[in-house]
């Protein structure tokens, strides 16, 4: 039976487990606390994939300080895992600890780690569902669920628009349209991310680094480049800085050489095609244990993503300028991605707004995909 105490002691391992933000993937972020007599005598979260889980810290940390843990309640934010992975299975520690509930508040949707509450309930431990943070545990780890789910990464397109809409002016100017504050905060979401993803005619335009800047982060992203016919110039930035990279192609003898930091990989589209498959490129992805993928790129693959609904989230940062009808558009959707939007209204009507916040002089909207 869940009740007040147990709701904020979970909310409690929540708050821990985004300590891990910018650092525990491709792992799930969790985070852990034991509690006897209504006070904390052990807490943890999950630092860095392949180290000791949340449940492992918090449990360490209560006998370094002396606690007898047996009799305890642990709180988490996800079901202990019942799989030897990188690590040890979480529920057996559990077990052997003494302690004599556990209250999660999501199931762990991995197969190979699913029904850890299963086992404990079977040695004896109380297992318990805390529903009313479901919602909150899920949006921790939006991108590990839609790979063990889905085969896919979690996509979020992020765009500096104009009040009108528009990426860039006419002549392809487009830096900056946004201020520092909503800069620094599009870079807190490219820490999180497992990979960042644009195009070549971004990389032509604007030659950016895709590095993260004004986050205080132990890990850069891979970069992901598409360029089908094989354009990138030798002096771009995500070829030269000593950033991993990963260009993605079709063209059979790419000019840039593979080497430490820079792979190469050759798609081999359908015949009479000339593009990325994406979908395809997605399920390459989760193999590369991507969760979340940030995109950050120009209106032809923020169009091609949405036509081919592959978009999970937009990051929408709005400047009050405008930029007028010639300027470069969102999205730019082909013939038939255009008829099918026009013709469908409710193309229009799959996001949702989940958060809106100023960033002076700017304004930025979170828009998800409705399930």
């Amino acid at each position: 039976m869940i009740d007040a105490r147990d709701v904020d002691w979970t909310r409690h391992a929540l708050a821990l487990a985004q300590k891990g933000a910018y650092s525990v993937t491709p792992n799930p972020k969790v985070g852990a606390v034991i509690v006897k007599n209504d006070h904390a005598i052990g807490q943890g979260w999950h630092q860095k994939a392949g180290e000791p889980h949340a449940e492992i810290h918090a449990l360490n940390d209560a006998i370094a300080q002396g606690h007898e843990v047996r009799g305890a309640t642990m709180y988490v934010s996800l079901e202990p895992c019942n799989h030897f992975g990188r690590t040890p299975p979480c529920t057996q520690a559990i077990i052997d600890s003494g302690i004599s509930r556990v209250v999660a508040a999501m199931r762990d949707p991995h197969p190979k780690a699913a029904h850890g509450g299963e086992v404990l309930s079977a040695s004896g431990i109380a297992f318990d569902l805390c529903d009313d943070l479901a919602d909150e545990a899920r949006a921790l780890n939006l991108g590990f669920i839609s790979r063990v789910t889905k085969n896919r990464p979690f996509v979020r397109v992020k765009a500096a628009v104009s009040l009108d809409g528009r990426l860039a002016a006419a002549n392809g100017k487009s830096q900056w349209i946004t201020g520092a504050a909503a800069r620094r905060d599009g870079h807190h979401f490219r820490a999180m991310a497992c990979a960042l993803l644009t195009g070549i005619g971004t990389v032509l335009a604007d030659d950016p680094s895709l590095l993260v800047r004004d986050v205080d982060t132990t890990r850069q992203p891979l970069r992901i480049v598409l360029d089908t016919h094989g354009r990138m110039p030798r002096h771009a930035k995500v070829v030269t800085d000593g950033g991993k990279t990963l260009i993605i192609t079709a063209a059979p003898n790419y000019p840039i050489p593979a080497h430490e930091n820079i792979e190469v990989f050759t798609q081999n589209p359908p015949p009479h095609h000339h593009t990325i498959d994406l979908h395809a490129l997605m399920r390459e992805l989760a193999e590369r244990e991507i969760n979340e993928l940030h995109v950050e790129a120009g209106s032809r693959i923020n169009g091609a993503l949405l036509e081919a609904d592959l978009i999970d989230e937009l990051l929408i940062y709005t400047a009050p300028s405008v930029l007028g009808q010639e300027g470069l558009p969102l999205f730019a959707l082909s013939r038939e991605g255009l008829e099918t939007t026009q013709s469908r209204l409710d193309a229009f009507h799959r996001f949702h707004a989940v958060a809106t916040y100023p960033l002076a002089p700017d304004i930025c909207v979170r828009w998800q995909r409705k399930e």
